[in-house]
């Protein structure tokens, strides 16, 4: 029987699939007519553990080929395989305005007795034997975006154990081959992952998804379970490729709703207050005066739930969300929102749903609620039992209806690692975690689905869930705890080799109450040395995606708000156009907050149509007095107009000139910056 050769693209990308005698491999991941794949070694798209044993496409029998269009560019092909008792449906998801395309998986028990699934490869693909770079992030608490790089064929894991996407490793890596293709994967998942590049015969294995490790799941006969989604993406550069993900993100993946799609500029109340020093006085000064600086939300975070009491320390009464602490809010927290809502702002309020305390009440009202590992509580409540599901909906709930919360940044502050394997409340001894990330996101789905209108934040410690499945769900990312400068430009770097600008959320240099910070986190505003350069340094930085600030603002300095005051309006009247749509070009290569790496930071904003460009430019201590940055995409006989958007700069360049000599800076200060508009 003659084989026969079914093409798919995505853009430049192409697929090409071999069918021969109802078996099925991928014959070809190609870009630009090049090839990702070894010529010899077949590819099997997925692999599945089925009782121990390994199946992929090359050994089960393909039933089923369909097509449709699901939305506005995404095509969904559904391949039905079956085979070793199981039927597995293979889903493609092609983005057809992009090199992108989605695999995952569903296997279906069609045997009359239970099976045992234990690895779920979203992606195994068969690489060729060719020198290859890995770029990847390694992460941890104030360590997020951490680049680490290897030379294939090395073996190499890339995984999170931990229970949280971001830590350990962040999901995503990117291969270079040479200057001219860079292949890109992601999960899209927030516990545990792994992606696997191993030795084999000449080539490299590559396979990834969900982790395999302390998971399996017993499927009972009709039953079924879904691996996770693995993206891919293939581009010219870093920079293309991350752009295919920003277009797909900001098009199909992340939530919208009316406030959201704003790019709101936020106030929140924990660095210098912590919950030690915030009550409903405090709170409501800075609301006055956060309405006369701009901010358009102000978020209540920690230390509003509890006992009523001074003293109650937030980390311990996780759970409580039913008790407001009378001590600092004596009128509960309705006040408090309509006291913001009467300033013209959304009222936003911090809330740890999965978070268990050690004195929480719900662990005793709800024993069934607590997640365990063989006996031992991991400080979280486990939404793999449908009841704390539906708990955790009607918490959430209660914050919108009775307190008027417009905005919920919701955090998870610890490690569960290989979860919960009670087997008395929803879910089986293998897949605990599995199911815990499931009941989440069907959680959030439904506080999307019946309020539309309120914005969901994702944090985790900062930055430890950061990931393409939590931002299908959730309207913005946090992106880390601490936020010194240069920090926040290598993490603003990091992750936006994965999202989009306008869903990475970081605050200007915060002033912070606590006494143990990072060392270079000591961002004082009455330090008689700071100048206007360093300020704005600092807070083009966070304007390089959603912006705010964590400060007294009642106690600012009057320079230091009045300039504050004129950022605000810069980002809201400029800036923010460009961080909602426009296409991101890191110019430079990535700072390092431990002084090594690029210490000038340049990044270009492209309007979808090229109209118009926006260059933030940043000179970082230890840097060299001049640089020559170069921007791309433009057109090479226009005349542009350089311009900064208060009147400090005029220029007039071609677009070669810009691409090719670039725009000379040698008068900038270290911690000064330049942020230019050019049309």
């Amino acid at each position: 029987m003659l084989a026969e050769l079914r093409t798919l693209a995505a853009g430049p990308l192409e697929l090409i699939l071999r069918r021969e005698e109802n078996r099925l491999h991928l014959d070809r991941l190609a870009f630009q007519g090049i090839s990702w794949l070894h010529p010899s070694h077949a590819s099997g798209l997925f692999a599945v553990e089925v009782d121990g044993k390994r199946v992929d496409t090359t050994q089960l029998t393909l039933q089923r080929w369909q097509e449709t269009v699901v939305a506005d560019g995404v095509r969904l092909v559904t391949l039905d395989f079956v085979g070793s008792g199981v039927g597995i449906e293979q889903h493609i998801k092609l983005y057809t305005e992009a090199s992108l395309v989605e695999f995952w998986q569903v296997i279906h028990n069609r045997s009359g007795a239970p099976v045992q699934i234990g690895r779920m490869d979203s992606l195994a693909l068969s690489l060729p034997d060719e020198p290859l770079e890995l770029l990847y992030f390694s992460g941890g608490w104030g360590r997020e975006f951490e680049p680490q790089r290897a030379h294939l064929p090395d073996k190499v894991i890339l995984e999170s154990r931990t229970g949280r996407s971001s830590k350990g490793h962040h999901p995503w890596f990117a291969l270079f081959r040479g200057d001219t293709q860079v292949l890109s994967a992601a999960v899209a998942w927030s516990g545990n992952w792994v992606f696997r590049f191993e030795p084999q015969d000449g080539g490299v294995a590559l396979s990834g998804g969900l982790h395999d490790w302390a998971f399996h799941k017993e499927l009972a006969p009709d039953a079924s379970v879904e691996s996770a989604p693995v993206v891919v993406a293939l581009g010219a550069s870093l920079n293309a490729v991350s752009q295919q993900y920003a277009r797909a993100g900001r098009k199909h993946w992340y939530p919208r709703n009316s406030f959201s799609a704003r790019v709101p500029v936020e106030w929140n109340h924990w660095w210098p207050y912590e919950d030690a020093e915030i009550d409903a006085g405090v709170f409501a000064a800075n609301v006055v005066k956060a309405k006369q600086m701009g901010f358009e939300v102000c978020t209540l975070d920690a230390g509003w739930f509890g006992p009523s009491d001074a003293g109650t320390f937030w980390e311990h009464f996780r759970g409580d969300w039913h008790l407001v602490n009378q001590d600092r809010f004596p009128q509960g927290l309705r006040p408090v929102g309509d006291h913001v809502h009467a300033h013209g702002m959304k009222f936003g309020i911090w809330c740890e749903i999965e978070g268990l305390g050690s004195d929480a009440q719900v662990a005793h009202d709800h024993p069934d609620f607590v997640a365990e590992r063989d006996g031992q509580r991991l400080g979280y409540i486990c939404f793999g039992n449908p009841r704390a599901q539906e708990w955790a909906y009607a918490t959430l709930s209660r914050l919108i209806t009775a307190y008027g919360a417009d905005w919920i940044k919701i955090d998870f502050n610890l490690d569960p690692g290989a979860g919960c394997n009670r087997t008395d409340h929803g879910h089986g001894p293998g897949d605990g975690l599995y199911e815990h990330y499931i009941g989440y996101y069907h959680t959030l789905e439904r506080i999307r689905r019946d309020f539309p209108e309120v914005v969901l934040e994702n944090c985790s410690s900062g930055g430890l869930r950061i990931d393409l499945g939590m931002m299908r769900r959730t309207y913005m990312t946090f992106l880390s705890d601490p936020d010194w400068p240069v920090h926040d430009l290598q993490i603003f770097w990091g992750a936006s080799t994965m999202l989009a600008p306008d869903v990475l959320l970081h605050w200007t240099f915060s002033h912070w109450r606590n006494l143990n910070p990072p060392p270079y986190q000591n961002f004082d505003p009455h330090d008689p040395s700071l100048t206007r350069k360093q300020w704005d340094y600092y807070s083009r930085i966070s304007m390089l995606g959603l912006y705010g600030l964590s400060q007294k603002l009642p106690d600012l300095p009057d320079w230091l708000a009045q300039r504050a005051i004129e950022n605000n309006a810069i980002y809201k009247d400029h800036v923010r156009r460009f961080v909602q749509e426009a296409d991101l070009y890191r110019l430079t290569d990535q700072p390092l907050r431990n002084g090594e790496g690029e210490r000038w930071a340049a990044f270009q904003y492209a309007l979808p149509d090229r109209s118009e460009h926006l260059l933030f430019v940043f000179r970082l201590p230890g840097a060299e007095q001049a640089r020559s940055i170069r921007l791309q995409e433009l057109e090479p006989s226009r005349m542009y107009t350089v311009a900064g958007l208060e009147g400090e700069w005029h220029q007039r360049l071609s677009g070669r000139a810009i691409m090719e000599e670039g725009i000379h800076f040698s008068t900038l200060d270290e911690e000064d910056s330049a942020l230019l508009h050019i049309r």
